[in-house]
């Protein structure tokens, strides 16, 4: 047995998820700050290269959800929602030095509230 074999399914899944969004939230914002003055063209061929990698965490992330962990796609889907607001909101934090909000907190908790109603019924 590998050491990933012995991580529960659903934890494999979201760890995955984990890993994969932050690829995706530098694809897609990293720009903005690392290559605010290369043209659009450029930071479009360095974005498409973070997602490659984005990509190949997370088509086997959710394939071990849906088809070993047995989560259903609604849930994989706010999973990885929380998972896009816990890394979001660091990520604006601390690489590109925007100020804290209170809409982040209620953004959360609404999130909370999604969790809470996709997985009640599991």
């Amino acid at each position: 047995m590998t050491a990933l074999q012995s991580i529960p399914l659903p934890l494999q899944a979201i760890v995955l998820l984990v890993a994969s969004n932050v690829f995706m939230t530098f694809a897609w914002y990293g720009h903005l700050r690392s290559l605010a003055t290369a043209p659009w063209y450029a930071a479009a061929l360095v974005s498409w290269g973070i997602a490659l990698f984005e990509y190949l965490l997370q088509v086997p992330a959710n394939r071990i959800g849906f088809q070993q962990a047995g989560l259903s796609v609604g849930q994989l889907k706010i999973m990885q929602e929380v998972i896009t607001l816990t890394v979001f909101v660091p990520f604006t934090l601390f690489y590109l030095k925007e100020p804290l909000k209170l809409d982040y907190l209620w953004a959360g908790l609404c999130m909370v509230g999604a969790v809470y109603f996709v997985f009640r019924s599991a």
